[in-house]
């Protein structure tokens, strides 16, 4: 099963976007998703700041900033 990750933060418009596209794209796909709060891991605030939200698929990079629901669903559907 494949996995995303979405990293944001609250309060973030962006990410509240991201949020839908995510949810949506995995359970049109049957992919398992997270989401993780960079303001609570000091690695990944230090990594992603600048881009969030971020988008892992299986722990690689996929996207950030914007979501791109059928570059997603490419992704995890092979």
């Amino acid at each position: 099963m494949r996995k995303v990750t979405l990293i944001g933060k609250p309060g973030c418009h962006l990410c509240e976007v991201a949020r839908d596209v995510v949810a949506r794209v995995c359970e049109e796909t049957a992919a398992e998703w997270e989401e993780r709060d960079i303001n609570k891991d000091e690695e990944l605030y230090r990594k992603y700041w600048e881009q969030i939200p971020v988008v892992l698929v299986d722990g690689e990079q996929h996207d950030f900033w914007r979501v791109d629901p059928e570059r997603l669903r490419r992704a995890l559907v092979g």
